[in-house]
């Protein structure tokens, strides 16, 4: 599956549009993380485990959103975009959508 976060394939032409695809999840923090982001807060500093789980939620929700695609037989899927929220306290949603397209021979 190509995936790409342009409104093209470089050497292709689209051929049908399939429509939106999304994939997403919900990632609760771990309390191990609070404690080290706390001190992190004070002593400033990058918080790796917050950046090593939003990385995992991203590559969940792109395999999640390919899934969809392949569901729709799609070739691949432009003009992909990624958005987080927060849910509630202590989780937040990743979000992954694009659009799944057909691409000529």
């Amino acid at each position: 599956m190509i995936f790409s976060t342009t409104p093209d394939v470089p050497g292709r032409e689209i051929s049908e549009n399939l429509g939106v695809v999304a994939g997403n999840i919900v990632q609760s923090k771990h309390v191990g993380r609070d404690l080290m982001a706390g001190l992190k807060g004070i002593i400033g500093g990058e918080i790796i485990g917050y950046t090593e789980m939003l990385a995992d939620a991203r590559d969940k929700a792109i395999e999640r959103m390919v899934d969809e695609a392949k569901k729709r037989e799609a070739d691949a899927i432009v003009n992909i975009r990624f958005t987080t929220s927060a849910i509630m306290t202590n989780a937040s949603e990743m979000l992954a959508y694009g659009t799944a397209v057909k691409l000529k021979p």
